[in-house]
């Protein structure tokens, strides 16, 4: 399996690259859908209504519709007003006594999606979202919906999470609801996706008491129990600090038996720790990357990685990968040149000349799928060569798409 993620690295890395550029979004989450609050600020007009009349329909291959009758406007009202009536597809049970959420846009005549049905307290919550904040502060409204009843609503207040930047996280520290947060990690029924949002948010708010939880989820054979084990290491790093990292060495980097899902988890909490975190002497984090030297076919996971964090102490040793390299295990010369090209030392460029001459391919293939920019004036500013180095010798590995979930 691991092959075929290799095989992929051509096709993905400008996916790659530009995913690991962006940054934007809460760390470990995964926005799931547009948000209620993304699509009403798309739409001209906003609207509660009740089903009226459930229409029969004469053709067979015709969608059923309904006529429903605008109970509230909650935006848009130089365009509709109460009691317009609308006719739409439908296909429910006609109850007249549900509420449904319709959007419209391109007025005058307008265009309306399709109802859908809310609850008593979806319907509070959709009137509630246009008097919202526009800062990170109107996480604090969100976070008491998180695993709420109202599936809708859960996946909606998470995804407003997913999509906050992570400083945006972390300033709602304070109003953090700590106990909760460790409740839903607990539960074996959250889905994964979830339970890294949570763990994210425990790094923030959590405690020492919190650790010891942490360590055994980590050391446990239980698949569920690990769900989201990139961001229950970050998690546990953020709580531990740089004296952690011994433990998540022991169990994911220097251990040959942990699964390869483990491992990358470990690397991308890692990566967290490097980019985002900063709790972490980044020096530190680059010598528990190393151990991933030793582990045979996984090297590559983490050559983009000591490039981008510019640890050229490895060169040699990474020269020597290429130069022993097989037919199996040639995939990791494309790293490696671009980790020597990334590099400024002049004894690179002469690495590049001589392993030019053992695969001229891997060369040209690095060359290729993962050029440099030009310098930018005769004045000596090479910012934009030097980030698109970097940036090439971080997309040029393909498991940087891949989720250990």
């Amino acid at each position: 399996m691991r092959q075929a993620f290799i095989t992929m690295t051509v096709m993905f890395s400008v996916v790659a690259l530009s995913f690991m550029n962006s940054a934007i979004a809460c760390p470990f989450c995964n926005p799931v859908s547009q948000t209620f609050s993304e699509e009403f600020d798309a739409m001209d007009v906003v609207v509660l209504a009740n089903v009226v009349k459930v229409h029969e329909s004469d053709d067979d291959t015709a969608s059923p519709k309904a006529t429903f009758r605008v109970t509230e406007v909650i935006k848009g009202n130089e365009w509709t007003k109460v009691g317009q009536e609308i006719v739409q597809p439908y296909y429910g049970d006609g109850s007249k006594e549900r509420t449904y959420l319709l959007t419209g846009t391109d007025p005058p005549s307008l265009m309306w999606t399709s109802p859908t049905g809310l609850s008593e307290v979806g319907q509070n919550y959709v009137k509630l979202l246009s008097g919202l904040p526009k800062d990170v502060s109107r996480l604090e409204f969100f976070q008491d919906y998180l695993e709420h009843e109202d599936e809708m609503l859960a996946r909606d207040a998470y995804d407003e999470f997913a999509k906050t930047p992570y400083d945006g996280v972390i300033a709602l520290k304070e109003k953090m609801k700590h106990d909760e947060i460790v409740k839903w990690i607990k539960d074996p029924d959250v889905p994964p996706s979830h339970r890294r949002l949570y763990f994210t948010m425990l790094g923030i708010c959590g405690q020492k008491d919190d650790i010891k939880m942490l360590e055994a989820m980590m050391e446990s054979s239980d698949r569920k129990e690990k769900a989201g084990l990139d961001a229950l290491l970050a998690c546990y790093l953020l709580l531990t600090g740089e004296k952690g990292l011994s433990k998540v060495d022991e169990l994911f980097l220097k251990n040959t038996k942990a699964e390869y899902a483990d491992t990358y988890s470990a690397i991308m909490a890692i990566r967290f720790h490097g980019t985002d975190a900063k709790v972490i002497d980044r020096d530190k984090l680059v010598l528990s990357l190393r151990h991933m030297l030793n582990r045979p076919n996984l090297e590559d996971l983490v050559i983009p990685d000591l490039a981008r964090w510019e640890d050229w102490e490895v060169m040699p040793r990474l020269v020597e990968l290429f130069k022993n390299a097989d037919e199996k295990s040639s995939w990791v010369r494309v790293p490696v040149i671009n980790y020597l090209r990334a590099c400024p030392l002049p004894e690179a460029e002469e690495h590049i000349a001589a392993l030019k001459k053992i695969d001229p391919d891997a060369v040209k293939r690095a060359m290729t799928f993962f050029p440099f920019g030009k310098e930018k004036d005769a004045d000596g500013k090479k910012e934009e060569e030097d980030k698109a180095k970097t940036d090439a010798a971080a997309a040029s590995v393909v498991p940087s798409l891949i989720d250990p979930t």
